[in-house]
């Protein structure tokens, strides 16, 4: 069972839609309403943080599930979750150059993890106005995937099953995002 953590997110459920368009039984949980207790007497096989219209900090359980579960459960986080991810590991989370709400951009990745197999560039549909900045991104934290202007877009833990996006795989628009889901379900 993969376990969705939702941070109160319309996209959350199109996520939970294509994860079931791949064969996962998926299990959705609010960040308020769910404790890590809960989370290891769920037992779930892989943990997803959802897309929010927050910080990471404003965030619930997200952040600290992310430090708990690091190297124990494989997690993907998408958009706000990406940025969990960065700011778990000790990275600053701050304002992008540009204010990205239903944009896309072409996203041009290293082809590792939920990469593989991707043609790159490809595009990409954008909903955020934060990023992991690259000068703080932490060293166990490999950039995979990034915008021309140099915004990271993509993030592998180095020695952990970890990624993250900060765009959306699961809009309409975004290129390629079933094949990147199922990479994250393959790989881990």
């Amino acid at each position: 069972m993969l376990l969705m953590i939702d941070n109160y997110d319309s996209f959350t459920f199109n996520l939970v839609q294509y994860f079931g368009e791949l064969g996962e039984d998926v299990l959705v949980k609010r960040n308020d309403e769910v404790t890590i207790s809960q989370i290891e007497q769920l037992a779930p096989s892989k943990i997803v943080i959802s897309p929010g219209p927050c910080s990471p900090s404003e965030a619930g359980i997200s952040v600290a599930a992310i430090e708990k579960f690091a190297g124990r459960i494989p997690l993907l986080g998408v958009c706000l979750g990406h940025q969990a991810i960065g700011q778990a590991f000790g990275g600053r989370i701050v304002h992008a150059k540009t204010l990205m709400h239903g944009k896309t951009s072409q996203v041009t990745h290293a082809g590792q993890g939920v990469f593989a197999e991707l043609p790159s560039p490809f595009r990409a549909t954008r909903y955020h106005s934060l990023v992991i900045e690259r000068e703080s991104c932490p060293a166990c934290l490999e950039v995979t995937a990034w915008t021309d202007d140099g915004e990271i877009m993509g993030v592998r833990h180095k020695s952990l099953p970890i990624e993250g996006v900060q765009f959306h795989p699961e809009s309409i628009m975004t290129e390629h995002g079933h094949q990147l889901l199922r990479n994250f379900l393959i790989a881990y």
